[in-house]
């Protein structure tokens, strides 16, 4: 499975942005399909995951502003981020793996995208 993620920008505090993330292979909808983000200096975390039968699994960061969903006749999910903050600055990265638990683990992903970065201006 190859991943590419899109939709990063620069945009100023309370705004909103889509990314999405585009997945090769004919098997995508039995992936489950999490999003990551890197910011500065930082380890990578958990943003939010969606499993292949499209139930969403929130980091408490993203409860509230983020959403994710999936269309898996296009092999696409996407994540909405919605009120953006200075702190969701980052590089985000979509990641596919088959997993039943551990959703928030990145090890738990056999897959992952180049990244798209995410800046919201102070």
């Amino acid at each position: 499975v190859q991943l590419q993620a899109f939709g990063g920008g620069l945009v100023q505090p309370g705004s909103y942005l889509r990314l999405s993330c585009a997945a090769s292979g004919r098997t995508f909808s039995s992936y489950v399909m999490g999003w990551f983000r890197q910011a500065p200096g930082k380890e990578r975390e958990f943003v939010i995951a969606i499993s292949g039968s499209d139930s969403p699994f929130y980091a408490d960061s993203a409860k509230g502003r983020f959403t994710i969903a999936r269309d898996n006749a296009k092999n696409t999910v996407y994540l909405q981020m919605n009120s953006l903050k200075p702190e969701d600055t980052a590089v985000y990265y979509c990641a596919a793996g088959i997993l039943d638990y551990g959703l928030d683990r990145e090890e738990k992903y056999d897959f992952w995208g180049q990244g798209t970065q995410v800046t919201v201006l102070q």
